[in-house]
């Protein structure tokens, strides 16, 4: 894959060598429901200007909104899924052919229009991010290395023939989107704010080619756990017909492409008890690369290993936060290729990302056979310890001596 001179050089500084061993080195009352009001209307992203309304004159707009919202929404936070829920607004700004991106603006959540001859739905022109905010006990807000997530979509821009917004405007553009929706993040040790930046091609284009207009928005929800397990451990069965991405393919970017292709696969698992699915290598057939949306680690003694990231797979930055706290507990971290085989033969098997932080693998199913693992009936060491480590980092529980989380005032 090849990309421009200022792009290659940022992902070589982000991101580690593949199929080596990894060394440690330090890191220094509430407003009136807007669901009611505006669940009809239409924001037709076409008919808003290059030139839209600043983030900082729509801040002005919106302060008697924000402050009138109560500080937490009224929500059975208990019992809150993995689903989505309405909350009081999202970001939006678009590109015209010029590359350069409005600077944005808040407006309501609800329903966007876009021409049935748009890139995206067309041609599946798009890309998604995903991170989160959380509540700390002194009530402030962090959101987790939301610049990783800026870097990657400008990654998965470039690849898919898309300009994407600076690394300074998506930081700003999520911290808007938080602030304005400040009352959904649920309370402390009760989930966190799914943020979801989307970036696509909203032009009109008939023929096979880029769109000539792109549209970058935010929207939030909070959630609870990804899998209905919690922090329980997940069953997998390992998928040896369907795969999730070939080399030379896009299956190192987050397009929208990619999770399409598994949903097959996925729904005949799940129909069989599973969890979800493990997909291998699609030339060898032997190799692992990933789950459906998460990164996947073996655990053999003090070695924790995980596919190196070579095209087919998606560098999660759940993934690359693990490895750096796994490094500083003293493990021994491989990225390299990882067999099936070598799979079966684990003490431990986990999963990361962003929806999932750490997940637990209780089983793999492979070609009929079934091996269970040490934390089959609980949380593994391993994986209680990971997640310990970074879910205390991520919601302000310990010191962030990483550097990884941004406050919000």
């Amino acid at each position: 894959m090849e990309y421009g001179a200022a792009t290659r050089g940022a992902l070589l500084a982000a991101a580690p060598l593949s199929g080596a061993r990894r060394s440690w080195l330090p890191l220094s009352s509430p407003p009136s429901p807007p669901s009611i009001q505006i669940q009809n209307r239409l924001y037709s992203i076409s008919s808003l200007p290059l030139k839209a309304r600043g983030v900082r004159r729509c801040e002005a707009s919106l302060a008697s909104d924000y402050t009138k919202a109560s500080e937490v929404a009224d929500l059975d936070w208990e019992n809150l899924g993995f689903g989505i829920v309405q909350t009081d607004y999202m970001y939006i700004t678009k590109c015209g052919q010029d590359g350069n991106f409005s600077e944005g603006e808040m407006i309501p959540f609800g329903p966007i229009a876009l021409n049935p001859s748009s890139g995206v739905l067309n041609y599946g022109q798009g890309l998604f991010e995903g991170l989160k905010a959380y509540r700390t006990t002194d009530d402030s807000i962090l959101l987790f290395r939301p610049e990783e997530n800026a870097l990657r979509m400008r990654i998965g821009a470039e690849r898919m023939c898309m300009p994407a917004p600076s690394v300074e405007q998506f930081v700003d553009a999520v911290k808007q989107t938080v602030l304005a929706n400040k009352r959904w993040v649920p309370p402390t040790g009760k989930g966190s704010l799914y943020i979801r930046p989307l970036l696509m091609g909203s032009g009109a284009v008939l023929g096979l080619a880029p769109a000539p207009e792109y549209t970058f928005i935010i929207f939030v929800s909070p959630v609870g756990n990804y899998f209905k397990e919690g922090l329980a451990p997940i069953n997998l069965i390992v998928e040896d017909k369907f795969h999730r991405a070939t080399p030379g393919g896009t299956g190192s970017v987050k397009t929208i492409g990619n999770y399409a292709s598994v949903l097959m696969a996925q729904k005949i698992a799940k129909e069989k008890g599973y969890s979800d699915v493990l997909y291998l290598d699609a030339v060898h057939k032997k190799y692992l690369e990933e789950v459906s949306s998460c990164n996947i680690f073996v655990v053999k003694g003090n070695v924790i290993s995980t596919p190196a990231v070579k095209g087919t797979i998606l560098p999660g930055i759940t993934r690359k936060s693990i490895i750096d706290v796994a490094l500083s507990k003293g493990f021994q971290v491989e990225e390299r290729l990882v067999s099936v085989d070598e799979l079966l033969e684990a003490d431990e098997v986990f999963c990361t990302g962003t929806a999932v932080v750490v997940s637990p693998v209780g089983s793999i199913t492979y070609q009929g056979k079934r091996v269970e693992y040490a934390g089959n009936k609980g949380v593994g060491v391993v994986s209680q310890q990971l997640y310990t480590s970074l879910t205390s980092l991520q919601m302000g529980q310990a010191e962030d001596w990483l550097g990884w989380t941004v406050q919000l005032s």
